[in-house]
């Protein structure tokens, strides 16, 4: 992946200061909603945690891709507000499956613009943070855009793939009474069950798609799954790196079915990223 030069067309670029206004801005908002009970705090501050990581998996993503200083500013905004969206969407429905609530992306956006975050910015500046956020979560991507440019929307997947990798290793170490309730979604952990379709799809070297997911083994496939999906070399090497396909895999029931499918989606990995 190599750095757009659209930067270099526009106006104005994001100054640090303005960053930096956007990172205060983050604390102040998601500081209200804390203020539930231990369980909702809980899964809050999971969140803001994750939201924390994305920002400093970006920086590592941006160094490595060798981005400038002014599409790195753009990047961490992009990381800072990917999932601004989580906030009402648990207070509402205290859930963060959007399945059951609202498209979390799409409830970023309007957190976005009703708290004018990108006022001052150029406009195509503007644009290319909102794409970056409106489409961080989809299984895949649409054929078209109206940012010039998918650099950023490609950034913020990876990064937030990659915590989200560090989220679930932490927590399935865990004892369950002391996990985060909603960052499992709310799937059965049932030890020696793996769903067909979620084990054909992560050996047919195919993202696992989330409908057909019924539990914490059959999550642990989806995410091993996205290893097919990263972009970005670094991105790749941090994966190996931190060994998280293979700390998600172990709980898996051992079957030689499901150990070929695993080591194929890291063999692959390895391939890229040599």
């Amino acid at each position: 992946m190599q750095a757009i030069s659209i930067l270099m067309e526009l106006g104005p670029i994001m100054e640090q200061l303005q960053l930096d206004g956007l990172y205060s801005w983050f604390d102040g908002y998601v500081e209200p909603y804390l203020d539930t009970d231990q369980e909702g705090a809980g899964n809050i501050r999971l969140k803001i945690d994750h939201t924390r990581k994305v920002c400093e998996v970006m920086a590592l993503l941006c160094e490595g891709e060798n981005l400038s200083s002014g599409e790195t500013r753009i990047a961490l905004a992009v990381a800072l507000l990917h999932d601004v969206g989580r906030f009402p969407q648990y207070r509402r429905w205290r859930t963060f499956r959007d399945s059951e609530s609202d498209n979390h992306a799409r409830l970023a956006i309007e957190v976005i613009r009703k708290e004018n975050l990108l006022v001052g910015l150029d406009p195509t500046e503007q644009l290319l943070i909102e794409e970056a956020v409106r489409f961080h979560n989809l299984l895949e991507l649409p054929g078209k855009f109206r940012s010039p440019d998918q650099l950023f929307i490609k950034l913020i997947r990876d990064a937030d793939k990659l915590d989200i990798w560090r989220v679930f290793t932490e927590l399935q170490n865990l004892p369950p009474h002391q996990r985060a309730s909603a960052a499992t979604l709310g799937f059965a952990d049932l030890p020696e069950v793996v769903s067909a379709a979620c084990l054909d799809s992560l050996a047919a070297g195919t993202i696992v798609r989330l409908d057909s997911v019924r539990t914490l083994n059959d999550l642990r496939l989806l995410q091993i799954s996205w290893a097919y999906d990263l972009t970005c070399a670094t991105a790749r090497k941090i994966l190996l790196e931190r060994g998280y396909i293979p700390a998600l895999a172990a709980p898996l029931p051992e079957r030689e079915d499901i150990g070929t499918a695993v080591s194929a989606a890291l063999t692959s990995l390895a391939a890229i990223s040599a």
